[in-house]
């Protein structure tokens, strides 16, 4: 590993100020992704820019209108608060399948989703659910939508000088829940082969009126397939709409074959994984 520094600023605009006066800085919340980046794939020489202690960061509410996510809250806090689970099921079971119990009270959804990996399984989770990245900068910070903040693999938005504060995500309406489902390979811990986020509104009689779904690890990024929804919105989620929202996530699919898994393999579990994800989702919406 290569000479880096370490500071760890108490407030957003030392962090901003921190992170213009470095040659190279990286931020550190959970450090899950980056610890093992530095011992393997990259020990260029560094400053490592600590937000853990942020009170921003470590915001986690429950508004009428919003749920904030603070950039260093993890996986592990975000499952055990019920209210929050009981109002994202997606997004929180998401977090849920990040590493270990012992990862996941470290590991944060939003490292999770600046790492921008394909297979980041909080990404479509966040992107069905509607989420907004909060990104502090010198300029007062910006919104983003989560569907724009990964710009390829391993790359984001986020210019120099930013960081990711935390997300916005809009509080559910009656009837309205998500569900996130992954195939993987092994029982847990594993990479996954494709994952699909889903959200849907139902009304009184049990129609879809308003749906998201994301599909991850079949293209460079996760990505919304408005085709999916569509096909699940004006009717009752019956097999044929969840048949052809299935249908439309591999059509937006661009995957690779790999270790895992076959391009061909990936397009049609993919297509089985919004079906099931959009069903269990519309379970919820009607308990909900």
């Amino acid at each position: 590993m290569g000479a880096f520094a370490y500071v760890a600023p108490q407030s957003v605009d030392d962090v901003v100020a921190a992170l213009g006066a470095a040659d190279r800085a990286q931020v550190i919340a959970g450090g899950t992704d980056l610890l093992v980046q530095m011992r393997s794939v990259d020990r260029e020489p560094r400053t490592i820019v600590d937000i853990k202690s942020l009170a921003e960061t470590n915001r986690l509410d429950i508004g009428d209108d919003e749920v904030y996510v603070g950039a260093a809250v993890s996986s592990a806090l975000m499952n055990e608060n019920e209210a929050l689970c009981n109002l994202l099921p997606g997004v929180t079971e998401a977090g849920d399948l990040i590493g270990s119990t012992q990862i996941q009270g470290r590991a944060t959804i939003c490292g999770n989703l600046c790492n921008a990996s394909p297979a980041g399984d909080s990404i479509p989770a966040l992107i069905a659910a509607g989420a907004i990245c909060d990104i502090a900068n010198a300029n007062g910070g910006r919104e983003l939508p989560v569907d724009e903040f990964v710009t390829g693999v391993g790359t984001n938005a986020l210019e120099p000088g930013e960081f990711l504060l935390g997300v916005k995500i809009p509080r559910p309406a009656a009837h309205s829940r998500d569900a996130y489902l992954r195939f993987i390979p092994r029982t847990e811990m594993d990479i996954a082969v494709a994952g699909c986020g889903v959200s849907v509104t139902l009304d009184d009689d049990g129609t879809c009126t308003a749906a998201r779904v994301a599909i991850g690890a079949v293209a460079p990024t996760a990505i919304l397939v408005p085709a999916a929804a569509d096909a699940l919105i004006g009717g009752k989620l019956d097999e044929a709409a969840l048949q052809a929202a299935g249908e439309a996530c591999t059509a937006a699919s661009s995957p690779i074959t790999d270790k895992r898994g076959t391009a061909e393999y990936r397009r049609k579990v993919v297509a089985v994984l919004c079906r099931r994800a959009a069903e269990i989702a519309g379970q919820r919406a009607r308990g909900a």
